[in-house]
């Protein structure tokens, strides 16, 4: 019998398990696959948790932070055009082959049991919960979702979802030499590809893209001109991977008497580059509802009030900025030039999807 079950050992899910394990509950972490791995991910990290970052990683893995390249600008290139942004403060670009292992580390010196290649196939009951597993049967006073949008714990896609366009996420690591100390977004008819450095000389490259438009990473970099001549001189350090569908839903942070952080509660624009951060500040939420001696319900309640204030803001403002990346080009033109023209804007913007 478990204090709580964390399903999914990605930030999210290492993010509550260790916030609560640090007060002394008993904590099981279960994760489906096996560290350390490649995400498709844009592995971009926002400043706003940086700081809570620092202090769920146990001090061996401070060199995360400490040698992570820093990201103080923005480059959106669309319809020809470049629009620029500071990033203030600066944010860091830490692959999630690197920050997922030293997460699950972490949990362990913190004292959470974790327990890897184990598949949930199943969670019934309301406090205590009984999970039944690959590896057996556990029973847990709550439960956190952190298994993302895609598990078999996840809600299943309605009709209009399955009607609606299909995206692809894909991602690989080049090589480049000086890469612009930027994160760069290359915007064309159906999709985006972001580029930025991970150190080294290396970039990341992930891409958000319809099926019907490409369906791997070769095929996205000759959609935009820019984009195509400066991944002339790349060199693969590894093979791309990819993921969908990426469905956009509002946000759920509570189903089922269960607290969802996370993509599981809600998948944000990625172009926004919150994802990571959002998934390590809901997680720490969630667990930090946990700690006090309120009822599991009571928790759920004051999670799910606290992450409608805190997070939902971020997923609205950028879907609306999203929307306006896909109207007609006659109608963006306008938009697009009034951006470029007050810096602040664009500025606003970025800030509120933070």
């Amino acid at each position: 019998m478990y204090d709580l079950i964390v399903v999914g050992g990605g930030p999210a899910g290492a993010s509550s398990a260790i916030t609560l394990a640090r007060h002394g509950r008993r904590v099981l972490l279960l994760e489906r696959g096996k560290f350390p791995r490649h995400k498709v991910c844009g592995e971009f990290v926002s400043a706003e948790s940086l700081g809570l970052l620092s202090t769920l990683l146990d001090a061996q893995h401070s060199h995360l932070l400490n040698d992570s390249p820093r990201i103080a600008n923005a480059r959106i290139f669309v319809d020809g055009q470049v629009l620029q942004t500071s990033v203030e403060p600066p944010s860091a670009s830490i692959t999630r082959f690197d920050l997922d292992i030293a997460l699950w580390s972490s949990a362990q010196k913190s004292g959470v049991t974790t327990r890897e290649q184990v598949v949930v196939q199943s969670i019934s009951g309301s406090g205590p919960f009984h999970l039944t597993t690959s590896a057996g049967n556990f029973a847990t006073g709550a439960v956190i979702n952190a298994s993302g949008r895609w598990s078999n714990l996840s809600m299943a896609a309605s009709e209009q979802e399955k009607q609606a366009p299909k995206w692809i996420g894909l991602k690989a690591h080049f090589t480049e030499p000086n890469p612009s100390p930027s994160v760069d977004l290359y915007f064309f008819e159906g999709g985006y590809c972001g580029v930025q450095p991970i150190g080294a000389d290396t970039i990341n490259a992930s891409a958000m893209v319809r099926a019907d438009v490409a369906n791997r990473l070769p095929d996205v970099l000759p959609r935009h001109a820019a984009l195509m001549e400066r991944s002339r001189h790349w060199q693969p350090l590894t093979d791309p991977i990819s993921i969908s569908p990426l469905i956009f839903r509002m946000p759920q942070p509570v189903r089922d008497g269960m607290f969802l952080v996370g993509d599981a509660a809600l998948f944000v624009d990625p172009f926004v580059g919150d994802g990571i951060s959002l998934a390590l500040r809901s997680g720490a939420l969630a667990g930090e509802c946990l700690e006090s001696e309120m009822s599991v319900n009571d928790a759920l309640n004051k999670y799910q009030r606290v992450y409608q204030e805190r997070f939902a803001p971020v997923f609205k403002t950028s879907s609306k900025i999203r929307r306006m990346l896909v109207l007609p080009r006659s109608v963006r033109k306008p938009l697009l030039f009034m951006l470029q023209s007050t810096p602040g804007i664009t500025r606003y913007l970025v800030s509120k999807t933070r």
